[in-house]
């Protein structure tokens, strides 16, 4: 597994997700960080954009997600940005945490709520989408 890393931190999106109407209504701002695996030798020697990952395109491939179709859960929406990194680019595994800021939990006062998911490619089968 390269100790290799590739990372975007604090991706600040627009999604209509969770259980409570008011949520899938309104909407809010999410904050994604993506820590995607993978050998970064032959791009560190040849400083060629064709030889590795281009975070732009990661960034947009997670955009498309968040703003996206609604989902219930905040590990349903970091399992498909998952799936869609190790399915779209040639990463050996992915990271993803997605924060929901101010969750609407009565009486709270709670700076985010979040979820951490790990995946890794599994040699037998491509992930889905």
């Amino acid at each position: 597994m390269p100790s290799d890393q590739i990372i975007l931190q604090g991706m600040r999106f627009y999604g209509y997700h969770g259980v409570n109407p008011e949520e899938k209504i309104l909407g809010q701002t999410y904050i994604v960080d993506l820590e995607a695996k993978l050998d970064l030798t032959r791009p560190g020697n040849s400083d060629d954009l064709e030889d590795t990952v281009s975070y732009s395109h990661i960034y947009r491939s997670t955009k498309a997600i968040v703003e996206g179709e609604s989902r219930n859960l905040l590990e349903a929406l970091a399992q498909s940005i998952a799936d869609r990194t190790l399915a779209d680019f040639p990463v050996e595994a992915v990271s993803v945490t997605v924060k929901k800021p101010n969750p609407p939990i009565k009486g709270s006062f709670i700076e985010h709520a979040a979820v951490r998911i790990y995946r890794r490619r599994e040699n037998d089968r491509q992930s889905s989408t």
